[in-house]
């Protein structure tokens, strides 16, 4: 649980560059000392493809997007098998990338991951991403209404899919509603509660890859990224969402006594959306 909590307070990153916009930074780094004893631990097991995994995934989460890209290229082709290690790289790549939304090393990794595993949900989210960039705004949403179709109900990065597909099928005036519903989605209208909001990022198998850091460190790194957006909701009150995921954080953090106290902050800041903070912290089992 530690470890998905890093996919958990992030922003839809690969959202915010399909659109074009920086994608909001609200993730805190992991400790130097956790990123160092992976390094330490990738040098010393240099052909074992999960240690340079986990490297990747800790260095990603730290927002060092370039070394990590260098960690993952280095698991994938040491276990050139598994997608998911060509689809953490091409993913990596974009977030390195400052000029260009879709490198031709990262669509390369992506088309690799593709070649291996076909239903692999990130290669297929970037490479409609691609197809976006291009102007073929209706092959994109068809790949992403197939992916959304393809998705477990429970899959974190779910409801930021949807958005993806309500938001190019507005800036393009292409209705999709009726085929939103045909995926299995709600009506656009019916937006996903931010408690069960997340990113199309880091996959199933890089948490599990996140799991080889010792929990000790796993804590701190959690604990790290909480106490950055706790400070960054003191300077920036009116951001509902943020005070949400914090509530989230604390919640998963098992800390419902804090949990309660965002609560109670986020609605001394924003009396106007009491109902709906209330509304979701029932939803995440707060008291208040």
């Amino acid at each position: 649980m530690l470890a998905a909590l890093a996919a958990v307070i992030t922003i839809g990153f690969a959202i915010s560059r399909s659109q074009n916009e920086a994608p909001e930074d609200i993730m805190a780094p992991a400790p130097e000392g956790t990123i160092a004893a992976l390094e330490a631990s990738a040098e010393a097991n240099p052909d074992n493809a999960a240690a340079w995994q986990s490297l990747g995934f800790a260095r990603f989460n730290a927002g060092k997007y370039a070394t990590a890209a260098s960690a993952y290229g280095k698991a994938a082709r040491i276990d050139p098998a598994q997608a998911v290690l060509w689809s953490a790289l091409g993913e990596a790549l974009v977030m390195a990338s400052e000029r260009d939304p879709m490198p031709g090393d990262a669509l390369a990794a992506f088309r690799k991951a593709a070649a291996i595993d076909r239903q692999d949900p990130r290669a297929r989210y970037f490479l409609a991403v691609e197809k976006d960039l291009k102007g073929d705004h209706d092959g994109a949403l068809t790949d992403w209404l197939a992916l959304l179709a393809d998705t477990p109900k429970d899959a974190p990065w779910r409801a930021d899919l949807i958005r993806t597909i309500e938001q190019v099928g507005k800036i393009n005036d292409i209705n999709v509603t009726q085929r939103l519903a045909s995926a299995g989605a709600r009506s656009p209208a019916g937006r996903a509660p931010v408690s069960t909001r997340a990113i199309p990022g880091p996959g199933a198998q890089d948490l599990a890859a996140a799991s080889a850091i010792p929990p000790g460190e796993q804590r701190k790194m959690a604990e790290s990224m909480v106490t950055r957006l706790e400070k960054r909701l003191a300077g920036d009150p009116a951001n509902v969402d943020g005070w949400v995921m914090l509530m989230r954080s604390r919640m998963m953090l098992g800390q419902p006594a804090r949990a309660r106290k965002a609560l109670a902050d986020a609605l001394a800041a924003n009396p106007g959306k009491a109902a709906a903070l209330r509304q979701q912290a029932e939803m995440l089992g707060i008291e208040n």
